[in-house]
């Protein structure tokens, strides 16, 4: 998980509206033991906050036309990621989550590409939980909504991202720096059980060529190839 990071969102993009849990049974066919996690989790879903051209002057795209903020208070100690997928994929615009528990709260989003008659979500990614009357920061300075976006999210990414690069060349190196890792804790099991020395050695060799690559992929200013 990042920083905590809380955005004071502008008052103008404030919607204040409740949302009841069935319309994402009715439009997202939720299957029962979903529902039921939809029950036991949440208390109650806030449409907070729309942020567009008519409330934030931003100019919105196609692919990110506005950004919807959702306020999800909790039964419990948290919100599971397939309830938050599941009312995701009802929501055709770009979400972003505040889940608040107990006084804490903390943001959640994944990245979400509306091409399609159904949204692509990517996986989570959520800052560490904090006091809810903790300092909010100001929005990211951008140019239009899918620059905030990018931006938004960026944030909540658990690597520092490179120069120049983008959220889902970002993403696509976190997925393969944790394939690699669990590569690596496998081959480390192997070595600790292995009895024969040529296969401790192949297997160290292995080892070395992954962490080097895994180095590689978690350096914030990767080295210039010749």
């Amino acid at each position: 998980m990042t920083e905590p990071v809380l955005y004071r969102w502008p008052p103008n993009a404030a919607f204040g509206r409740t949302v009841p849990k069935a319309k994402f049974y009715e439009h997202g066919h939720v299957r029962p033991a979903l529902r039921e996690k939809f029950v036991d989790e949440i208390q109650r879903i806030t449409w907070a906050y729309k942020l567009a051209d008519d409330t934030i002057r931003l100019r919105g795209t196609s692919e990110v036309p506005e950004i919807q903020v959702f306020t999800v208070e909790t039964k419990g100690a948290d919100v599971s990621d397939d309830v938050l997928s599941a009312i995701d994929r009802t929501v055709h615009f770009p979400l972003i989550f505040e889940v608040a528990s107990n006084g804490r709260v903390r943001t959640v989003a994944a990245q979400k590409s509306l091409f399609g008659k159904t949204p692509t979500i990517g996986a989570y990614f959520t800052t560490d939980w904090q006091l809810a009357d903790a300092p909010r920061h100001p929005l990211p300075t951008a140019l239009d909504l899918p620059r905030l976006y990018e931006a938004i999210l960026t944030a909540l990414l658990p690597v520092r991202v490179r120069g120049g690069e983008t959220v889902s060349e970002a993403t696509d190196r976190l997925d393969r720096t944790r394939k690699l890792q669990r590569e690596i804790a496998a081959l480390e099991k192997k070595l600790r059980a292995e009895p024969q020395l040529n296969r401790k050695i192949e297997l160290r060799g292995q080892i070395k060529e992954r962490n080097a690559v895994l180095t590689e992929l978690t350096d914030p200013v990767p080295r210039n190839k010749e």
